[in-house]
């Protein structure tokens, strides 16, 4: 086994991975094909062993089916009782997650993972329960059938005929700590079935016509197996990263198909399919783009991605990977992926070609230990005169609807030629003219500089050919004897040698490091448009926000006019509301779209589905569905499905989805806390007026009864105090209905205020007349400015906030207890304030008296439904003024409010 130092990067994310398991739980599955397998009773065994160690295990809730080696296996086991839930009239039992919370054992068995709970618990599945305990970290034991997982949910559903309602995420089943496999035959477990362990009698028969098929059985089993195995599989791959550990280990079965730009990538693909066919494995085509694949004209890179796309039609993962060297490439991804067997194509090198430059295929037989290599050998060579196979690979259109065009290298290639040509010209006229002043050593230099720059600037081939002019011209005019290529002194056909093959390296160096510059500019490039998209999507607050954002982004980087189409409320897609006919359309086609939301798979210019239409649809994905269609009219197809632009368009698209969801989510969350905010006012509203209603209403219902009943024996005296407290009673529920109808008015915002000057001590009287009543015998204090203030306000409004500050003075101080109004002019507002001396308001409470429906105390009983005051605040905030309670230093609670004064008052003329 062969180790190496691990990446820090990924020893950090371990690290942080480890820490964030560490303050959970950890959960434990029992996972198996159907229901008799004997999950639930692998659970209580694992469970009295882990009580045999002293560890604290209790039973959450079970489901024994009425099977009694389960049942006894609960015996010892401190079980806690389930929540009792009435439900439509009927009491059901649930699992109470408060009461485990409250426990907070170090293990708790909760059955039944994909279970629904009754409405009335927290939470709708019995999977986000466990969720919750493993957060408290609290160690979980459940039970799982594979059915159950949302993924496979169609699949069963098309093997069994029996469509699954309570599904799990799978990502649930991913992230559990430990996954038991319980396993059973499909005979010994119809054989249970039978012998009624698993249903009642008639229930097992039923069960034997339906899901408990044999064929179902079997189907169910193996795909338990293979969920087991991938898991199991993922588990050995994270364990070798994080043991950064090389080499291929063959635990598994997975293939890797290695194609380039000629005439064998197709029959590579198909072997690669046929062998991972027979082997039943997972299978992968790669294609290495090095910096001289780079060069390929535009032909060959489309016919490349043909063979990708024709992979993935064949069920092939694809993958395009970046490198200087292919072998090396091959190798670490083989590494990575735990790859045990690679197809790749015989060399094409023969002779001393191969033998001086190497193959991938000799390359890869001396490192890819543990790696089996298979073969393909290349077709019979052609006759003279015989069609080419790339030319038929690689017709004049590869893709369907691509336009092609000469490419646009083909000048500047020449031209480099043209500038080795004219850098030689230059560099021999230079030294031409210093011939006898400049040592040879020096020109060489002076030529290698040259080629330096013609490789910077033009690439591999222009270089070359500097070079060799480079080395002529040198042996030619500059070494004896002149003007031949003969020399006299044996020692310079070394330097002409080294000279060359200095200068051929230092040209491939160069034109490498011009490539790479090339692709790492191309990489920025992409990374700043992800980066400037990103930024701008999490900055958008809505899906009008998101798709202008997104339509920039994609016509920026794709050059292409793009639309995105949303379904309506009946999942049919339409175009975008409030734009001209004309500017929505750009070449979209509805049908074609609504096909692409139905099936989730791109369609249109240039793919194998509806190829003739003007436009490529892609799905839009959020976290479980797809959420809309982008249209993208291309104007030059290789833009869109070169492997580095799909994969960037790809992730465009995953973007947008992630923020469309993000929006999504919001606005529902709002409209939930909005509906939640209703709900509790409606309930506040409810439960304060039914008391309020209730109780006059009962006193005239009471005084008009004896008054109609025993009219004949009542005295004069009882007959008015009767009839009062029915005036009374009335006024008390006038005003209560009032208040209720002024909140709704002012927070409707449909009254108009009526603002002009008044006297405040007029409106500070007429408060004080209105009150006359509630205010007998109590001292009330009025402290104003001198002269005659005045304020500019709706008067009505005004002593209707006097009113109520005074009634809930009156209401919540002792009888005879002081009252003082005062005032207090500003250069830019008044405040008027209302002070008593009763307890005062409890510290943090100052706020939420002005909420509606909101009670500081309830042992009068004259006490309201708590509008008062927030009416106040209301009818303050229209005038554009403040409101806001506090404490008296000296005892007693004080409520002022401060209305602007953005006028100077009018000036009163003085009575004669």
């Amino acid at each position: 086994m062969q180790h190496i130092r691990p990446d820090p990067d990924a020893l950090l994310a371990r690290v942080e991975r480890d820490q964030a398991r560490a303050k959970r739980g950890r959960l434990k599955i029992f996972f198996g094909a159907a229901a008799g397998v004997g999950k639930t009773f692998a659970m209580l065994l694992a469970a009295r062993e882990r009580r045999a160690d002293n560890l604290d295990v209790v039973v959450g809730v079970v489901e024994t089916h009425g099977r009694k080696e389960t049942q006894a296996l609960l015996t010892g086991l401190e079980t806690l009782p389930l929540r009792r839930i009435d439900y439509k009239g009927t009491v059901l039992h649930e699992f109470d997650l408060d009461a485990a919370l409250k426990r907070r054992p170090a293990i708790i068995l909760v059955d039944e993972l994909a279970h629904s709970n009754v409405p009335g618990c927290r939470h709708p599945k019995r999977w986000q329960d466990i969720h919750e305990l493993l957060e408290a970290g609290i160690d979980v034991y459940t039970a799982l059938n594979v059915q159950h997982l949302e993924s496979l949910n169609d699949d069963i559903g098309q093997i069994s005929g029996i469509r699954v309602w309570e599904t799990v995420p799978d990502t649930v089943f991913e992230d559990a700590d430990e996954v038991e496999l319980v396993d059973l035959p499909p005979d010994e477990l119809l054989n249970r079935l039978k012998e009624g362990k698993v249903y009642l009698p008639q229930q097992a028969q039923e069960a034997v016509k339906h899901f408990f098929r044999k064929g179902n059985l079997i189907a169910l089993r193996e795909l338990a197996l293979r969920q087991t195995a991938s898991r199991v599989d993922a588990e050995m791959l994270d364990y070798r990263e994080d043991h950064a550990i090389r080499e291929v280990w063959q635990v598994s079965e997975r293939i890797l198909v290695c194609i380039g730009p000629n005439a064998l990538a197709e029959r590579l693909v198909r072997a690669g399919k046929r062998l991972a066919t027979s082997l039943r494995a997972e299978w992968i085509v790669a294609y290495v783009e090095t910096p001289q694949l780079q060069r390929l004209p535009a032909e060959k890179r489309d016919g490349v991605l043909r063979i990708l796309r024709l992979a993935e039609q064949l069920g092939a993962e694809t993958v395009t990977l970046s490198a200087p060297d292919m072998s090396d490439a091959l190798i670490r991804f083989s590494r990575q992926r735990n790859i045990g067997k690679i197809v790749i194509g015989k060399p094409s090198r023969r002779g001393w070609r191969r033998w001086l430059f190497g193959s991938v295929v000799d390359t890869l037989v001396s490192r890819a230990h543990n790696i089996n290599l298979y073969l393909l050998g290349s077709p019979q060579t052609r006759e003279r005169g015989q069609a080419a196979p790339e030319l038929a690979l690689f017709g004049k259109s590869p893709l369907p609807g691509l336009k092609q065009r000469i490419p646009s290298k083909t000048a500047r290639r020449y031209l480099g030629y043209l500038w080795a040509f004219a850098v030689n010209a230059l560099i021999t006229a230079a030294g031409y003219l210093l011939l006898g002043r400049l040592e040879p050593a020096n020109l060489i230099m002076v030529y290698l500089l040259g080629v330096i720059f013609v490789a910077s600037r033009f690439g591999r081939g222009p270089s070359v050919l500097a070079s060799v002019l480079g080395v002529g011209c040198f042996d030619l005019l500059f070494l004896q004897p002149y003007y031949s290529f003969s020399v006299a002194d044996s020692q310079y056909l070394i330097t002409l040698s080294a000279m060359l093959a200095v200068g051929i390296v230092v040209s491939n160096l160069t034109a490498n490091v011009r490539s790479q510059a090339k692709v790492a500019a191309h990489r920025e490039r992409r990374a700043a448009a992800l980066y400037s998209m990103s930024r701008e999507l999490g900055s958008s607050q809505s899906e009008t926000d998101v798709v202008r954002v997104a339509v920039k982004h994609l016509y920026a980087e794709f050059s292409s006019r793009n639309v995105i189409l949303f379904p309506n409320g009946n999942g049919r897609m339409v175009f975008p509301a409030g734009k001209a006919l004309a500017e929505s359309l750009l070449g979209a086609d509805l049908s074609v779209a609504q096909w692409v939301f139905d099936h989730n798979e791109i369609a249109g210019q240039g793919t194998d589905t509806l190829p003739g239409a003007s436009a490529v649809y892609f799905p839009i994905h959020g976290d479980d569905q797809v959420l809309g269609v982008l249209a993208l009219l291309p104007v030059n197809l290789r833009r869109v499905f070169l492997p580095e632009q799909q994969k960037l368009l790809e992730t465009f698209l995953r973007q947008i989805g992630q923020a469309i969801g993000r929006i999504r989510f919001s606005e529902r969350a709002r409209s939930t806390q909005m509906q939640m905010e209703a709900e509790r006012l409606r309930n506040s509203l409810l439960s304060a007026i039914s008391h309020d209603l209730r109780t006059p209403l009962a006193t005239i219902i009471g005084s008009a009864s004896t008054i109609a009943h025993n009219q004949q024996k009542l005295a004069p005296q009882d007959l008015v105090e009767l009839g009062q407290g029915i005036v009374d009673e009335a006024e008390r529920m006038a005003n209560l209905v009032n208040n209720i109808l002024d909140m709704a008015k002012l927070e409707a915002g449909v009254l108009e205020l009526n603002k002009q000057w008044y006297p405040l001590e007029e409106i500070v009287g007429t408060a004080l007349t209105q009150l006359q009543a509630q205010l007998a015998g109590r001292p009330v204090t009025v402290k104003l400015p001198p002269g005659i203030p005045m304020v500019l306000a709706d008067s009505v409004m005004i002593e209707q906030v006097l009113i109520n500050l005074l009634e809930n003075a009156v209401r919540y101080t002792p009888e005879a207890s002081p009252l003082e109004i005062s005032a207090e002019f500003g250069d830019s507002s008044v405040e008027i304030a209302v002070a008593d001396r009763g307890p005062g308001i409890p510290r943090g409470m100052e706020e939420r008296l002005f909420e509606k429906f909101y009670q500081g105390r309830q042992e009068t009983a004259q006490s309201g439904v708590g509008l008062g005051l927030a009416i106040c605040r209301a009818i303050v905030e229209i005038h554009g003024g403040t409101i806001n309670a506090r404490n008296r230093p000296d005892g007693g609670a004080l409520f002022a409010f401060r209305l602007p004064r953005d006028q100077p008052p009018p000036e009163v003329e003085p009575e004669e």
